[in-house]
């Protein structure tokens, strides 16, 4: 299946001086669009780059110079992210280091820690056994294949889980940057006012078709609310071959 989302790319330390400067956003209260910085890494509320910087040092990757949060931002105040990512750039403004921010229905979150080199297309990759309860028809024994090219004019990322039989599910987002100015806000507000709401929709929406067709239903484990892993690089493998689409 298909459907539009939106997107925002924000650089973690200038959060305010983003919102400051829109009428149609605001940080950390509601507004058509709105960014709050409980919703991810402690989930606190508080700045999220001491979080940041604490998960790389505990990966063993280094401190960032600037770090990009790509995420879908509140709409009317619902936004729901499967899957948000921090790209951590060093000097000389080097993708260094991704954070994948994971989330599942449930209200748990993981984060999976790795380091970027990207292939000779641009392109980065990732292998990594999937260590976080995400699906209920889908189960653990399933490792997560990152495809992902750093944004810019566009952005194009793709994520397939794969088992011992091969491809479970693939999941992709591809799309053009645009300004982010009120102009451009107003446009997606009136163009899709739900997207938001269409998220979790789709996502109830498919469960309930692979119910119907009698996919086995796992169930929930009820693991912590927020899971932390010291080090991902274990079970984590990058490679800086081959080609994506």
């Amino acid at each position: 299946f298909r459907y539009r989302v939106v997107s925002l790319l924000l650089d973690i330390d200038r959060l305010d001086q983003t919102a400051q400067g829109l009428r149609l956003m605001s940080l950390d209260r509601f507004n058509v669009f709105s960014f709050r910085r409980r919703d991810h890494g402690a989930r606190d509320g508080a700045d999220l780059r001491p979080w940041v910087e604490a998960r790389l040092s505990a990966a063993g990757r280094p401190r960032p110079a600037r770090v990009m949060l790509l995420a879908m931002p509140r709409m009317f105040g619902y936004a729901f992210n499967p899957l948000s990512v921090f790209f951590c750039y060093g000097a000389g403004d080097r993708l260094e280091s991704v954070i994948y921010e994971v989330k599942n229905t449930f209200g748990d979150q993981h984060p999976y820690v790795l380091p970027a080199e990207p292939g000779a297309d641009g392109a980065v990759r990732h292998d990594q056994v999937k260590e976080f309860f995400v699906s209920p028809f889908i189960g653990m024994d399933q490792t997560y294949r990152f495809t992902i090219r750093p944004p810019g004019a566009r952005l194009a990322l793709r994520i397939k889980q794969a088992d011992a039989r091969g491809d479970y599910l693939i999941a992709t987002q591809s799309g053009a940057a645009l300004p982010l100015t009120d102009a451009t806000l107003a446009r997606i507000a009136l163009r899709t006012p739900w997207a938001m709401l269409k998220v979790i929709a789709a996502i109830h929406w498919q469960a309930l078709r692979l119910w119907l067709k009698g996919a086995k239903f796992l169930g929930y484990p009820g693991e912590d609310r927020v899971i932390q892993p010291a080090d991902s690089r274990r079970q984590a493998a990058q490679t800086a071959s081959g080609s994506t689409t």
